[in-house]
């Protein structure tokens, strides 16, 4: 931030602004970049705080971070209200609140909801183009709700694919994201569970489920899994007998096994937390990512604040720079 911003005042970032500048690529190669910073240690998240408020059957919380590398702090502020969509709301809502790494100032206010859409989708995308195999031809999609959209235009980019095949168990949902993939030019099937394990070479799954929806027996060698959903402690989208049979990879280790994919699988001791490997390792060569063509791989995507902080950075700086900015003085 140069010195004639900083004068300006604190930066509001609208979520408006936050769509007109914020694109795929720059989501990608911000939250890459903090995977990395995270696996050298120069980056760290916070502790995370997350409750119910027992109010309108909605989950609050905070995820905050400092990345030394980039020279972001910060914190994400907002949760989940579960009735918001019959008000025509976003069931997520969040606010990103960026400082001053040298003072502690307060530098500005970034919308999060759109952002965190775009996050967790560059976070899936970066594990397809660190782990998936080269030659993947069918995407799988697990889950067809607001997310979905944002995660298939992601992947779609990172592999040649041929073929989309999904399944949803609210059937009515998934019309929206077929669209999205009549645009990119592939073809859209509606699947069993078992017959999207049978076609796919990569799988993402993007749901709030609280069981197993895929069983391990019916994934084909070679699959590359993005579980998506899994953020809160006992919510769950995989068989655990899977990360047994997966090479197992993460943003954040400490939330993998504590609230991620992996934390039934753990509990179970099926697999040790030894058994993950930061996905940050990968892209700086300091660990092994996917070491043959029959290898499953699997990403147990988190979500983890520096993310957010990161694709909240950029797109306070683009917004900055092309002038779309608002500012007020505390």
């Amino acid at each position: 931030m140069s010195n004639s911003t900083q004068n300006k005042g604190v930066s509001v970032i609208t979520e408006e602004v936050c769509q007109q500048v914020m694109g795929r690529s720059d989501a990608f190669s911000a939250v890459e970049n903090v995977f990395a910073a995270m696996a050298k240690n120069t980056a760290y998240n916070f502790p995370v705080i997350r409750e119910a408020i027992g109010h309108a059957d909605a989950l609050y919380g905070f995820k905050s971070g400092f990345d030394r590398d980039a020279m972001v702090l910060g914190l994400k502020s907002g949760g989940y209200w579960p009735g918001n969509i019959e008000q025509g709301l976003t069931n997520h809502q969040s606010t990103v609140i960026l400082f001053d790494p040298d003072t502690g100032k307060l530098r500005s206010l970034v919308g999060g909801n759109y952002l965190t859409a775009v996050r967790t989708a560059a976070s899936s995308a970066v594990s397809i183009a660190h782990l998936a195999r080269k030659n993947a031809k069918v995407l799988g999609m697990v889950g067809a709700g607001h997310q979905s959209t944002f995660q298939l235009r992601a992947a779609a980019e990172q592999r040649d694919f041929e073929k989309v095949v999904c399944w949803n168990l609210h059937q009515e949902q998934i019309p929206k994201l077929a669209a999205v993939a009549q645009e990119l030019g592939l073809p859209f099937e509606s699947v069993t569970r078992e017959e999207l394990c049978g076609q796919a070479d990569v799988i993402i799954t993007i749901t709030s489920a609280f069981e197993a929806l895929l069983q391990a027996q019916w994934i084909k060698p070679g699959t590359h899994i993005a579980c998506m959903g899994t953020d809160t402690k006992g919510k769950q989208e995989v068989d655990s007998q899977l990360l047994a049979k997966a090479t197992v990879f993460t943003d954040e280790l400490a939330q993998s096994i504590t609230i991620g994919e992996a934390q039934h699988a753990v509990a179970q001791n099926i697999i040790t937390a030894a058994d993950i490997t930061p996905i940050g390792e990968v892209i700086n060569g300091s660990a092994l990512g996917r070491s043959s063509q029959e290898q499953i791989t699997l990403f147990d995507g988190t979500g983890v604040g520096l993310q957010d902080l990161a694709v909240a950075s950029v797109a306070a700086q683009l917004a900055e720079t092309k002038g779309l900015a608002t500012y007020f003085a505390l």
